[in-house]
């Protein structure tokens, strides 16, 4: 096992997820300004292959900070930690036998802390921002998202101002205030949220951590990816269902197939990775059924799922990408199957996952019914947060 002193960031340079141009790590970036695409983390994978060994996860902690070879920050004293990540990956049994399916797994994010999966990407976004000195820090955000930086943004000592649509969770708006955030709630959806968003961070002098417009979230999430494929004994699975409104969870994953492969975790194998949507909001689905790059941004979105109510995201050509490469497929549930999958996943395996989640479940009912998911395959379903979050709207869904 590697000494604590050789395991630190390899982190080179950033690039430019379009057009491939490069930039350095060490000032604060956002978007590629020459034309306004996300730019990503890169790292020396052969100097971090020497300690990030397959053989040397067996002693690390129980967290994302697991990877740290591959994680942006430099200097462990910048690592803002509430213990993110290394999530249960279930094996659904009971389901999977109601499903007719011999390998069915459940990555269930509901349990990081603040409740979803935006935990490991606030937590390395708000380190970062912590390394490079930006202490007054501001986002739109559809929910969760705010909740989890407001979090590690207390948590650093950080200041935080938060765009919420007037209709976000409840549960969402209560926990920013109790974080000591600045919650600034916004008629419109999360688009107008981060047009708000960025008119206070030009005004105010606040480093906007919206989503893919500064690099580091994505990084966070990427350990989804790390993590699913180390808990299933460095195999890659069949499939990968993961429910869509800005599509970092996607990039995220894929990016970390490409590092495990450069690593010698895995070969060249990978999963087909299905892009879910709610029928009310579906962009990227849309310029996936349309062959295109880019997708057009909807009008008037409407779903329960406050996280998957994202009109256009920035990331859009990345996650298309990452489904047209993989072989995998995009399509959308409605809110009523969002709900009964809820049920379903709750009384089958009593994980009680936030609507996201649930359509996940629906949309591998339907792609089971279509045969486009073969009932022998190891098939992953990423639950992004827990219900608990939203029980203002699932209750009357529910019938209560």
């Amino acid at each position: 096992m590697a000494e604590q002193s050789q395991i630190h960031s390899h982190i080179t340079h950033l690039e430019c997820s379009l057009s491939g141009e490069t930039t350095g790590h060490e000032l604060p970036h956002r978007l590629n300004p020459k034309n306004g695409k996300p730019y990503l983390a890169r790292y020396d994978l052969a100097t971090a292959a020497r300690t990030l060994t397959r053989e040397s996860m067996a002693e690390r902690e129980p967290n994302m900070w697991r990877y740290r070879e591959v994680m942006p920050v430099i200097d462990p004293a910048n690592i803002v930690t509430l213990g993110e990540g290394f999530t249960p990956l279930h094996n659904a049994n009971r389901l999977g036998r109601h499903l007719g399916m011999s390998s069915l797994l459940i990555k269930d994010e509901g349990v990081n802390p603040t409740g979803s999966f935006k935990a490991r990407g606030l937590s390395a976004a708000v380190s970062k921002a912590l390394e490079l000195k930006q202490m007054k820090l501001t986002m739109p955000s559809a929910g969760n998202a705010a909740g989890a930086m407001s979090a590690y943004a207390a948590t650093a000592g950080i200041e935080t101002h938060v765009y919420m649509p007037k209709d976000a969770p409840v549960a969402n708006q209560i926990e920013c205030v109790a974080y000591g955030a600045n919650l600034n709630l916004v008629d419109g959806f999360i688009t107008d949220a981060g047009r708000i968003s960025g008119e206070a961070a030009e005004k105010h002098d606040l480093f906007d951590v919206s989503t893919l417009k500064e690099p580091y979230r994505v990084e966070g999430k990427k350990t989804m990816g790390y993590e699913i494929v180390e808990q299933l004994g460095f195999e890659v699975p069949d499939v990968v269902i993961y429910p869509t409104g800005g599509g970092t969870g996607i990039v995220g994953i894929w990016k970390a197939l490409d590092e495990m492969e450069q690593l010698g975790w895995i070969g060249p194998e990978r999963p087909r990775m299905i892009c879910v949507q709610a029928e009310g909001c579906s962009p990227l689905v849309n310029a996936y059924k349309k062959g295109e790059e880019f997708a057009e941004p909807v009008q008037n979105p409407s779903t329960l799922a406050a996280g998957m109510r994202v009109p256009a995201a920035v990331g859009d050509f990345l996650v298309i990408r990452a489904v047209r490469e993989s072989g995998g497929t995009a399509l959308t549930v409605s809110d009523d199957q969002m709900v009964d999958a809820v049920r379903d996943m709750s009384t089958f395996e009593g994980i009680f996952p936030a609507p996201e989640g649930g359509a996940t479940l629906s949309a591998l009912q339907m792609l089971l019914d279509s045969d486009e998911i073969g009932k022998d395959e190891r098939v992953v379903l990423l639950n992004t947060g827990s219900a608990l979050k939203y029980l203002d709207v699932l209750g009357p869904a529910l019938g209560l």
